[in-house]
């Protein structure tokens, strides 16, 4: 094994020692996968809806030049 191997190994044991030893460290880790759940899907929102983006405003222009051409189709009937 490599001794990278050994350092992760002794990392996540120590971790794993605390959480099962203090109830406050587990609280902690819980509420820290739930900080990075939030930050992921606040960048999942951002990529997928902020205006800003030009890839979404690209999406809700063509979007709208449809809704237009459609409109259009039904006026001039």
């Amino acid at each position: 094994m490599n001794f990278n191997y050994y350092i992760w190994f002794i990392f996540f044991g120590i971790i794993i020692y605390l959480i099962v030893v203090d109830k406050n460290i587990a609280d902690y880790f819980v509420l820290l996968l739930k900080l990075g759940k939030l930050k992921y899907e606040k960048l999942k929102w951002m990529i997928l809806n902020d205006p800003r983006n030009p890839i979404v405003k690209w999406l809700m222009w063509r979007n709208a030049l449809r809704i237009a051409k459609e409109l259009e189709k039904e006026l001039n009937k």
